[in-house]
């Protein structure tokens, strides 16, 4: 296995930043899963395609837009009608479903290689969020295991609640850089840690 060059690179630089007086508000981490694959069912076929993931990663996403749930280092979530996000610490998922996709139900893309995660978590996170998403980061709004789709400033981003405080984001790796960026600086208020 060939490790994975971050594209975040000179932005990355660890330790406490901004206003961290009594401690960080927040911590920013690159958590670099082994897949992140997209699943997008044909009309109609939006059960299927979540029965498959349960069975694919034990996951049983709950009907509703943006459903979704984590559990031992797999996570899963609606982003759009019929569409999925799934995301294993092992590589190879996308290999795995390929086979188990029936190609009247639906499709499978592996996006690994092609974006890059970013962990934000701690007592402010929802507030750090706000300043970039127009999204509701409130529980009950947006409850644990839930995803959302979204964008800043044209930086499409897949954002889902893996905590009370805390929140993986997906954005395409060609914008990790920038992205990493602003998101440091919202967090400057807060202070924030990078591990």
């Amino acid at each position: 296995m060939v490790e994975q060059q971050s594209p975040l690179g000179p932005v990355w630089k660890p330790g406490a930043h901004g206003k961290v007086l009594g401690g960080p508000g927040v911590v920013l981490e690159e958590t670099r899963p082994g897949s992140i694959v997209q699943l997008a069912a044909f009309p109609g076929e939006e059960k299927a395609v979540m029965a498959i993931i349960a069975d694919a990663t034990g996951l049983r996403l709950p009907d509703g837009a943006g459903a979704g749930m984590a559990s031992g280092g797999k996570a899963a979530f609606g982003f759009a009608p019929g569409r999925f996000l799934v995301i294993d610490q092992e590589e190879g998922l996308a290999e795995r479903l390929k086979p188990v996709v029936p190609v009247a139900v639906g499709t499978v893309t592996d996006l690994s290689h092609g974006r890059t995660a970013i962990r934000i978590s701690g007592p402010k996170a929802e507030w750090v969020l706000s300043k970039l998403f127009a999204i509701d980061f409130a529980l009950p709004a947006f409850p644990e295991g839930a995803g959302r789709s979204t964008v800043h400033h044209d930086i499409f981003t897949q954002v889902q609640r893996t905590g009370p405080d805390g929140f993986d984001l997906y954005v395409f790796r060609s914008f990790a850089r920038s992205f990493w960026t602003t998101l440091c600086h919202a967090s400057e208020d807060v202070g924030y840690d990078i591990r």
